[in-house]
């Protein structure tokens, strides 16, 4: 029993401390990564995710694994040398009895592997192990033996900022580099439908430029206003959108005020679509270590959610991770059933 008033995550953050050091306990003072905390308790509602772990041989992975099947968020299956991952769990003290494995000769034989747990309908998630993030995805995006869909794989980080109301999906900050138009629409496609699992009836998207004007000289600005437009003809749904959008008008209401910028979306975006892969990744990191915020990631576009993470991550930003994979699970299994998600 947890006592009353407290949840199953905030009764297992009690029984196990994350925050590595005093400066990421003092980064995040005041706001206790709230938003990851409700979208691991939103998730638990589900029945876990069937996850293949692709090469899980270090304690993070590992860890990452059994937290998270410990709290329903997902059935592991650990994929990669059998081996490899025993003495990675002996060494690290974590128990893996009862897990299944399967094994594999090397990383590439388990992104393989893993992927034919999908293609064969055993697994619905990836999660990345000890192997290099390419790795896997080359296996993912193989053209006869992979996972791709009709839609553009993208990746998004969904960031738990201190002082913000709400997660900030910030999309794409990792897989596509300089994405043209076409890119930008499952871009922006695949983040909507990730607001919508994480439970936002109506995400607000802005499509971010340096600037609020639409600018012959900037493409970025001309790409916002066809995005734009593309879904008042339906050619996106789901979402608001609005751009080309600034940052400060993005998110501060007062900077759209001060603009005189008159918009559903500016000042209260939820999801961030920027220019290109340098922006993003500048604008996550800069969030991460200047404003002490944390990124789970995510990447959409393949047959079924894969779950990216880093070894720098705290546990629990990789457990959101696992949270937000299922509640895309959930969402299929929905859709998949007729029902309403």
């Amino acid at each position: 029993m947890t006592p009353s008033g407290t949840g199953p995550v905030e009764a297992w953050l009690e029984r196990r401390p994350i925050m590595p050091t005093l400066e990421a306990s003092s980064a995040t003072a005041g706001d206790n990564h709230e938003k990851f905390r409700r979208l691991v308790e939103r998730a638990q509602r589900e029945a876990p995710a069937v996850t293949a772990i692709v090469h899980p041989c270090d304690k993070v992975s590992l860890e990452s694994a059994v937290e998270a099947a410990r709290l329903k968020l997902i059935t592991p299956i650990l994929v990669g040398p059998r081996e490899k991952i025993e003495h990675a769990a002996a060494e690290a003290g974590i128990d893996t009895g009862g897990l299944e494995i399967v094994d594999a000769a090397h990383s590439h034989d388990a992104a393989a592997k893993a992927v034919g747990l999908v293609r064969e309908g055993r697994a619905e998630a990836l999660m990345k192990g000890s192997l290099h993030t390419d790795e896997l995805m080359s296996a993912v995006v193989a053209r006869e033996t992979g996972l791709r869909t009709e839609r553009r794989i993208s990746h998004c980080f969904i960031m738990d900022v201190p002082g913000h109301p709400d997660a900030l999906i910030i999309t794409d900050a990792a897989v596509n580099i300089a994405p043209d138009l076409k890119v930008k629409i499952d871009i922006v496609q695949n983040a909507i439908d990730l607001a919508h699992a994480m439970g936002v009836a109506e995400p607000r998207v802005a499509i971010l430029s340096a600037m609020e004007t639409i600018n012959p000289d900037v493409p970025s600005t001309l790409e916002a206003a066809a995005l734009c437009k593309m879904t008042d003809r339906g050619q996106i749904t789901g979402g608001v959108l609005d751009g080309p959008l600034a940052l400060d008008n993005a998110i501060s209401m007062e900077a759209a005020a001060v603009k005189r910028i008159v918009s559903s979306v500016a000042g209260r975006a939820n999801v961030l679509v920027v220019p290109d892969l340098e922006a993003g990744n500048m604008l996550a990191k800069s969030l991460s270590f200047l404003a002490g915020a944390d990124a789970a990631g995510i990447v959409l576009g393949a047959r079924v959610p894969i779950i990216l993470t880093s070894r720098a991550d705290l546990l629990l930003t990789r457990l959101a991770s696992c949270a937000v994979a299922l509640l895309l699970v959930a969402a299929g299994r929905a859709n998949a059933s007729g029902a309403i998600p």
